[in-house]
């Protein structure tokens, strides 16, 4: 069953297709983000603000979210604490 994570601004992501998240700061960030900019493949969930986080999908997608890396992934393991404990949130 799917898993969706809050990304911010009510926008969500699958769990399970999360690769890695990732500081934009770096070079190497920078640079995939602006070799697909203007495609599909990225994906702007910031609403305006300072993109914090670049999210990497299994997809192939770039997923930009103005929350901190850290805040996404308490989020993620938060999920999984609770599937592991048995509770759902349906």
């Amino acid at each position: 069953m799917a898993r969706l994570i809050n990304i911010g601004f009510g926008n969500v992501v699958n769990s399970q297709k999360i690769v890695a998240v990732v500081s934009p700061d770096a070079a190497p960030v920078k640079r995939m983000v602006q070799s697909i900019k203007g495609t599909r493949s990225l994906i702007d969930a910031t609403q305006g603000r300072k993109t914090k986080a670049v999210i990497v999908t299994s997809d192939d997608y770039l997923v930009l979210s103005a929350l901190q890396p850290e805040t996404i992934a308490r989020r993620f393991a938060e999920i999984y604490e609770n599937e592991d404990k048995g509770e759902t949130h349906e």
